[in-house]
């Protein structure tokens, strides 16, 4: 961390020297909130934000004509540099010493991870310098625990519910969750109702098959109204996801609206496997005498297992002689980022993926070349609801716009942020918003979804063994047939 701590014992003059060779576009970059970094013209760093009449610099400036006429213009140059930093020099000997601690020294790692990586450079319209000094100085950190709260409480003047702050045990189960595993119920949880009548508490997006709370039969839709006899009416859904969360054989209890029934219920956390994709041969009977043999994928997560998961599934499916696949997406509240890039490349023989752009327009693209590309001509319908979220809404916004998929269902959830996970010295951690993105179109999604082509009949199946069955059947109310799945 770029951060000097100065005091009256040592000399200024030497420690910025020392600072300008090391780097010298950054040599001013410490507490003292009067002397900012100019990138043009390390000289002119010494002085970019001090006003010279303050140094009287104006009048030492004025000298220079009358000392070209007794030295060489050389050596005057050497004469007002020198006299600068020695007026700089005085400048920072009589700011207010402040000696960090090792609790200000997290802290500031925390406050330079948003300084350099959050989207909004206007910090939800503060000075995020004045925000640093003002807490260096008014906040306690005497403990760890103190210093956690100076965190929280300087994320939370950002007003954004995604960038938030991780002790060591969440921050390591939030790794752990990415990574294919974790400890707790097996529930994904998504946005909070309470609208149009509708009770107020936390919906269950889905329910991990073979966890604890899909065999206590908590399925999609449920509402869950408390966590261990806390109300979840005005809880945020990360605070609930660490509720649900913990050690290994604990137990949890909560309070479960099913349709027009409450039930108290207490779990038993276990160590939950993520596999994040399940797959189905499903043979449709068609017009005439053909048979159409559909590949069905369900997609539930985007965790590191993801893309080579995806890709397996299209394999076996397609030795099974498949000529067509669906990609459901429904409740998929998201995950990974950059394996949604990559899936979306599996489908993809060419164009732009997603556009990540932050506070001054587009910053990135992501497209597909067609190197990565093993399914890229076979019909594909996409099934999106609104639990499907996040790099969700990334991949099926580009198999969209790209014109490579048709897409069923429901506007999606409306997530276009993007979160970085970063690790701090002691085992913390943050998720920061750093980018926001836009569809190949140059759709901006968040708060809106991304809108289907077609929508779905309210009884179409969730479930990938009754997804064929009702298929097969042509007087189902969700009986669609290849032609209707498939074309736009």
């Amino acid at each position: 961390m770029d951060v000097v701590s100065y005091s009256s014992a040592a000399s200024p003059l030497s420690l910025l020297l020392a600072s300008s060779i090391r780097n010298p576009n950054r040599a001013f970059n410490f507490t003292n909130p009067f002397i900012q970094p100019s990138k043009k013209n390390s000289n002119l760093v010494l002085v970019s934000c001090i006003k010279p009449q303050k140094l009287g610099l104006k009048k030492l400036l004025n000298w220079k004509g009358k000392l070209k006429q007794h030295f060489p213009f050389g050596l005057v140059r050497i004469v007002v540099g020198v006299v600068l930093v020695m007026s700089v020099s005085v400048a920072v000997s009589r700011s207010p010493s402040l000696a960090l601690t090792e609790e200000n020294l997290l802290f500031l790692e925390a406050w330079r991870t948003i300084d350099r990586a959050y989207v909004d450079k206007k910090f939800n319209g503060q000075s995020w310098f004045r925000y640093r000094e003002d807490a260096l100085r008014k906040e306690p950190m005497k403990n760890r625990q103190e210093t956690y709260t100076a965190i929280r409480k300087m994320l939370a003047t950002l007003n954004d519910p995604f960038t938030r702050f991780l002790e060591p045990e969440k921050f390591k189960s939030l790794r752990s969750g990415t990574q294919g595993a974790l400890t707790g119920v097996g529930l994904s949880i998504g946005y909070p109702i309470g609208f149009d009548g509708s009770p107020a508490g936390l919906v269950v997006i889905s329910s991990t098959p073979g966890a604890p709370a899909y065999r206590s039969g908590i399925m999609s839709g449920d509402v869950i109204l408390a966590i261990d006899g806390t109300s979840t009416e005005t809880m945020g859904i990360y605070d609930a996801a660490e509720r649900l969360q913990g050690p290994e054989g604990s137990s949890v209890e909560l309070t479960i609206l099913s349709g027009p029934e409450t039930k108290q219920m207490a779990l038993k956390r276990e160590r939950v496997s993520l596999n994040p994709v399940t797959s189905r041969l499903c043979e449709v009977a068609a017009v005439g005498k053909d048979t159409s043999r559909i590949g069905y994928i369900k997609l539930t997560t985007f965790n590191q297992n993801a893309s080579k998961a995806v890709k397996e599934a299209i394999e076996t499916l397609r030795s099974n002689n498949v000529n067509a696949f669906v990609l459901d997406l429904r409740d998929n509240s998201g995950g990974l980022f950059p394996e949604g890039i990559e899936i979306a490349k599996i489908w993809l023989d060419k164009g732009v993926i997603v556009y990540i752009c932050d506070g001054q327009g587009v910053r990135d693209i992501y497209e597909a070349d067609g190197n990565n590309g093993i399914a890229t001509s076979e019909p594909l319908a996409v099934l999106v609801n609104k639990g499907t979220a996040s790099a969700s809404e990334i991949l099926a916004g580009a198999l969209k716009d790209n014109k490579r998929a048709v897409l069923f269902g429901e506007p999606t959830y409306g997530k276009g942020k993007i979160q970085s996970v970063f690790e701090l010295s002691d085992g913390s951690g943050m998720t920061v918003t750093v980018a926001r993105y836009e569809t190949p179109a140059h759709t901006d999604i968040d708060k809106v979804g991304v809108i289907p082509d077609h929508p779905l009949p309210t009884s179409f199946p969730k479930k990938e063994d009754d997804f064929c069955s009702c298929l097969k059947d042509s007087t189902s109310a969700c009986y669609l047939n290849k032609i209707k799945l498939f074309s736009r």
